[in-house]
């Protein structure tokens, strides 16, 4: 099997998986302090990631470049991003939180744009990343007059700032991939972001009523840990390897179709013709996003002529 249909097919379990796992912090936040429950969760994920890597391979690059690069990645997508989204979704619904995650491969372009020289946008790019945005506006169509009550606005700040650093983080492990042993790398990201989000959780969040043993919190950790961190972080950090930035954050998108399906099926939550025409907004607009780089992938790969002007190259290239 080739490496690109390996990774679209990691790409489409993390499609599936983290669009059930909003539904899952939710649960876990309505019983546990929000910073504790996603650093038990990191921490804990990071350390049966790093021992099934070392299983598989025992290479390990220990360096103190490597290990300050793994914690610098695991702090924007892990502790700001992961532990954004999760004190967020404390405060305001499930659903809103995948609107305003979708909008992370707006930022990932817009990041790549600004610290690269040979990335261009084109407007295929723009209207694909355009169009999907309003597709998942369209799912969550009678939740949008929620986002205005004063009770929403630090929650949403939250998991938009969460959003620009899970971005961000993407786009600093995509320019830096260590090849030794990428997974136990993985690992070290899940663990160094999980212990500042246990450090961080004192100063942050209440403890007040805290109780250990919940049953549903429980269940929602332990899925978490297994599929929401273990299997679909490495599955992601494989797909971004192989990948470029823009494709390998389409699940952003998809994300929260998969979160509205899951809702129906175990909440009876509502489905109407919204969900419909959001579901073929999205697909068109990952069509889209998709053209837009194989036309400047191809573009890049001619060669110019003498008068042409000299474009920077495409993002599948960064």
């Amino acid at each position: 099997m080739k490496a690109n249909t390996k990774a679209y097919i990691a790409l489409i379990f993390i499609c599936i998986v983290w669009g059930t796992t909003y539904m899952a912090i939710w649960v876990g936040v309505a019983h546990y302090p929000p910073f504790l429950f996603a650093g038990v969760r990191q921490t804990v994920a990071g350390l049966i990631l790093m021992f099934i890597a070392l299983m598989v391979s025992k290479q390990k690059d220990l360096s103190m470049q490597n290990i300050l690069r793994q914690m610098l990645v695991g702090f924007l997508m892990l502790t700001m991003g992961n532990g954004g989204v999760t004190w967020g979704e404390k405060y305001i619904p499930s659903g809103i939180a995948a609107l305003l995650c979708s909008m992370m491969p707006l930022f990932a372009v817009l990041f790549n744009l600004f610290s690269s020289k040979k990335d261009h946008f084109n407007a295929t790019i723009g209207f694909g990343l355009l169009l999907g945005v309003c597709g998942v506006g369209l799912i969550f169509r009678h939740n949008l007059a929620d986002m205005t009550k004063p009770a929403y606005i630090g929650g949403m700040l939250a998991v938009l700032t969460a959003t620009c650093c899970w971005a961000l983080g993407s786009i600093v492990n995509k320019k830096h991939i260590a090849p030794v042993n990428p997974f136990f790398n993985s690992g070290l990201q899940l663990l160094f972001g999980g212990l500042f989000m246990l450090m961080l959780s004192p100063a942050i969040d209440s403890y007040k009523d805290f109780r250990l043993w919940n049953k549903e919190g429980l269940e929602a950790m332990l899925y978490l840990i297994i599929f929401g961190s273990v299997l679909a972080y490495a599955a992601y950090m494989y797909a971004l390897s192989a990948l470029p930035v823009g494709i390998a954050t389409i699940y952003a998108y998809i994300n929260p179709l998969i979160a509205v399906i899951v809702g129906y099926i175990v909440l009876n939550e509502d489905v109407n013709i919204y969900t419909g025409m959001a579901f073929v907004t999205i697909v068109i607009s990952v069509y889209l996003v998709n053209r837009g780089y194989r036309k400047q992938h191809i573009a890049d790969q001619k060669p110019a002529s003498k008068t042409a002007v000299a474009f920077p190259e495409s993002v599948a290239d960064s």
